[in-house]
């Protein structure tokens, strides 16, 4: 099981943010590719199966690679497991991103607004905060890598509403336009307290994968219905001038 395995996973999986780890040092990739790779495995065990307990013991197989790092015959479980125990990652974030996804198995709206922002802290802030960890960031960084990464989830979980609510989910708590520019205007804040606060060096390549947030929450603030309307996405030109600035840069 190598990392190649990982970059598949995640070039097939999630493009987007291939082209990130891809822009990223190329000492960096193989700390980054195994948990992306994971999260791509946690985020679809939801939905491979319409029985809920299935879907249950998926997630339940994956917090059990988490609490007990041994060795798995599996092509992400070996890589992660490795991860896990060079860098020291902490399992309860680990386990918490796992947990969080039991959301996805069933067509229950969010409890409330409270249970939607732990949705995302426990899944994208999380996994960038990970990701962050895995490259060596201090402990000082946490916060400002945890509010890009929930601003970076914001983005991305607003792009998937459509897809959500094909498949019979509640995604909003309040999907009136109001309510969109309301989470938009949050997540904008919390990408400036993340700018504000700064990172040190080594957290920055695990800051690229969210270098389309800013412009997604700001189109989103400005024309909410592009959520409802599948059109939340920035241009290929967009895209890729602003992942090359943010890895030229390593500004955020």
């Amino acid at each position: 099981m190598t990392i190649d395995n990982c970059a598949t996973i995640v070039e097939r999986g999630d493009p987007d943010r291939f082209l990130a780890v891809m822009a990223s040092p190329v000492q960096t990739r193989s700390r980054l590719l195994p948990l992306y790779a994971f999260n791509l495995e946690v985020a679809k065990a939801p939905w491979v199966a319409k029985e809920p307990m299935i879907a249950e013991m998926r997630l339940q197989w994956w917090r059990d690679v988490v609490a007990e790092p041994k060795s798995r015959a599996h092509e992400v479980a070996a890589p992660l497991h490795d991860l896990i125990v060079s860098a020291q990652l902490p399992v309860e974030v680990l386990d918490r991103l796992v947990e969080a996804r039991r959301w996805d198995i069933y067509k229950d709206p969010f409890a409330d607004q409270a249970a939607f922002d732990a949705y995302l802290e426990d899944t994208g802030a999380g996994l960038m905060w990970l990701a962050a960890r895995a490259l060596g960031a201090a402990d000082t960084d946490e916060t400002a890598v945890r509010s890009f990464g929930w601003a970076t989830a914001l983005a991305n979980f607003l792009c998937a509403v459509p897809a959500l609510e094909e498949r019979g989910r509640i995604p909003l708590v309040d999907g009136r336009a109001a309510g969109i520019q309301h989470l938009a205007s949050r997540g904008l804040i919390r990408l400036n307290e993340a700018r504000r606060a700064g990172v040190s060096k080594s957290s920055r390549p695990a800051l690229l994968a969210g270098w389309q947030t800013e412009g997604l929450l700001r189109l989103a603030a400005q024309d909410p219905a592009a959520v409802a309307e599948d059109r939340l996405k920035l241009s290929e030109f967009a895209k890729r001038g602003k992942l090359l600035w943010q890895s030229l840069t390593g500004q955020f």
